[in-house]
């Protein structure tokens, strides 16, 4: 097992990965294009040259960034890979400053695994909103925002 930053030629599996979920309504979709414009911000698990997992660490303002677009493959899950990856961003994090990380996410047992807690939306600051006016479930957003500080 390989764990990675993401480049190019990876632009099809992550986008798959991550829609595959989203068709299921467990994550928010992504565009190519968005994956695209983030792919820098992306860690990924190879395995046999196969992506088997992605995340990415997004900087969001001042010692803020935020954990997005987690995804394992099914039959790879409670592996540790989700964790692996998630430990990696937050090691990146750290190197960057970042003072607070927080998710938006359905899987909060997961992320509470990992130290993150569950907190009201309204105390994420607003430059944590500015992309969900793009999205689908705008403005009745049913995720869970969970942060950890560093």
């Amino acid at each position: 097992m390989i764990y990675r930053k993401a480049t190019f030629k990876d632009v099809e599996a992550i986008h798959k990965l991550v829609n595959d979920y989203a068709d299921k309504g467990l994550m928010l979709p992504r565009s190519r294009n968005a994956i695209y414009e983030t792919l820098r911000d992306v860690v990924l698990a190879e395995d046999q040259g196969e992506v088997i997992g992605a995340g990415g660490l997004h900087l969001i303002w001042d010692e803020l960034a935020e954990i997005r677009a987690l995804a394992v493959v099914p039959d790879r899950t409670r592996g540790g890979v989700g964790g692996r990856i998630v430990g990696m961003l937050m090691d990146e994090a750290r190197e960057l400053g970042v003072k607070t990380l927080f998710t938006l996410t359905y899987q909060t047992g997961f992320f509470a695994s990992l130290g993150f807690r569950e907190v009201p939306k309204e105390e994420l600051p607003h430059k944590v909103w500015k992309e969900c006016i793009n999205c689908s479930k705008f403005p009745n957003c049913d995720e869970i925002a969970m942060v950890k500080e560093l």
